[in-house]
């Protein structure tokens, strides 16, 4: 009875990030299709900028402190800094406020609420700025430190509130994101990346289900998938796409994250330092970081402390894992849909069921992916390409830090405590990271190791 009343009482991070039924109305109401607009609305921005150079369109970075060059933070806040900075709020602030007003928010209120949410994330940047730290910690982490200290000290004031739609900024930065995953990368990996990325992931996410379900016996099941995806596929990308496909509650959410940062900063310190100390090979040790560690931007760094080869492997790998995320998300829609959401009821679901609960915004995830895989790519080339990411790429940053911060902003851990289900989560990530790291291993031995298949030309891809 009293674990009833504890799921009866529903608190503040509750509420599941899933879309209703569809109408036409969706289009311009919804937050799912708001993110898509808005990610391509930057993309194209990004696009003409870079083509033509007719404007400058690039989000406010700040550059690394703490160092002979600039021993403080305060040495890089210079005239023309400030002037990105502004431009950077006053762009994100306008179109995530026109969404806003579209989607029946008070856009006065929004504006106030977006302009501290603003700040505070500044805040988590430059702390990830500074030279030392951000060999190990991601913005990300800051951004939810930030959001987490000010919720549960002073707690987060009424008027910043509005602005707490966390899965609105992540949604719109991952359709942003699609633009770097290419198509290109499986075929020029071809079946290393594959086995390594197509195989094991699956095998892991099914492998922590079972672990969870069956033998944890968690009451959560969506926190469950979130917690697998998140281990196997890219961390905090993968946890949202999930979260959204599973209708998981904000708190299932918010843990799936914490461990995911909390391990990804573990494994991207000691890792690359392990696979020298027994000398692995550099090429097999890259694709054993790019397949295990969640975060992209900590797969970068650990890989490139093995060397280039180790860097551009584990980079390829990761890249081809994050295909994924798309294709996972459609399929644990319809797991939930057509069975774990069915077994109390005995219903039964149809493709348009199926349809209502998929996460709409992976569609503009799937169209930029397409987009710059067969048109920007191969009408402009790789340095055109890499130049258009570079231009909108900080525009993502801003959008995941948004995220974080405002994930953070709602997490208070007194009302958390229930969601820990005595450990379960945390056992569930460390059994299913522990497989993830063996299997994975196995199988970049078998792929790269030169005693079953020829060892590829790093040199090609």
């Amino acid at each position: 009875m009293a674990e009833n009343k504890n799921v009866q009482n529903v608190q503040a991070g509750d509420e599941a990030v899933v879309a209703e039924k569809f109408q036409w109305s969706d289009l311009y109401r919804k937050e799912d299709w708001w993110a898509i607009w808005l990610g391509f609305i930057i993309i194209f921005a990004g696009i003409i900028s870079t083509v033509t150079g007719a404007f400058e369109f690039k989000a406010v970075k700040f550059s690394t402190w703490g160092n002979a060059d600039a021993p403080t933070f305060l040495s890089n806040m210079t005239p023309d800094y400030f002037a990105s900075l502004l431009f950077t709020y006053v762009v994100l602030l306008v179109l995530f406020s026109i969404g806003a007003h579209f989607m029946g928010k008070d856009v006065k209120k929004f504006a106030i609420a977006f302009t501290g949410l603003f700040a505070l994330s500044w805040i988590a940047y430059i702390f990830s700025a500074q030279a030392t730290l951000k060999n190990y910690l991601e913005y990300a982490f800051w951004a939810l430190a930030v959001g987490l200290l000010v919720c549960n000290t002073i707690g987060t004031p009424e008027w910043l509130k509005p602005a707490l739609i966390s899965e609105y900024y992540v949604k719109t930065g991952l359709v942003v994101m699609g633009a770097e995953v290419l198509f290109s990368n499986i075929t020029n990996f071809g079946i290393y990346g594959l086995a390594i990325a197509w195989f094991v992931t699956p095998v892991v996410i099914i492998f922590m289900w079972l672990f969870g379900t069956k033998f944890l016996k968690m009451v959560s099941k969506p926190m469950v998938i979130v917690i697998a995806t998140a281990t196997s596929v890219c961390g905090v990308s993968a946890a949202i796409a999930a979260a959204a496909a599973s209708g998981a509650k904000r708190n299932d959410l918010t843990f799936a994250i914490g461990l995911s940062l909390m391990f990804t900063v573990l494994m991207m310190v000691f890792m690359p330092i392990g696979i020298k100390a027994v000398g692995m090979d550099a090429m097999v040790g890259g694709a054993w970081i790019g397949g295990t560690v969640d975060s992209t931007g900590a797969v970068v760094l650990a890989g490139e402390a093995l060397g280039p080869v180790g860097g551009q492997v584990a980079a390829l790998v990761k890249m081809i894992q994050n295909i994924l995320i798309g294709f996972i998300a459609l399929a644990i829609s319809i797991f939930f849909a057509m069975k774990v959401d069915t077994e109390s009821t005995g219903g039964k679901v149809g493709a348009g069921e199926i349809w209502h609960r998929f996460p709409k915004f992976i569609l503009g995830f799937f169209a930029a992916s397409v987009l710059f895989s067969f048109v920007i790519m191969p009408a402009f080339g790789s340095e055109t390409y890499s130049a258009i990411l570079k231009t909108f790429s900080n525009f993502k940053g801003w959008c995941f830090c948004l995220t974080f911060t405002a994930i953070g902003l709602e997490s208070n851990f007194k009302e958390m405590l229930y969601y820990m289900q005595g450990g379960k989560p945390l056992t569930l990530y460390v059994v299913g990271q522990t497989f993830n790291l063996v299997l994975t291993l196995l199988v970049a031995w078998i792929m790269l190791s030169g005693n079953f298949f020829p060892i590829p030309d790093i040199s090609t891809v």
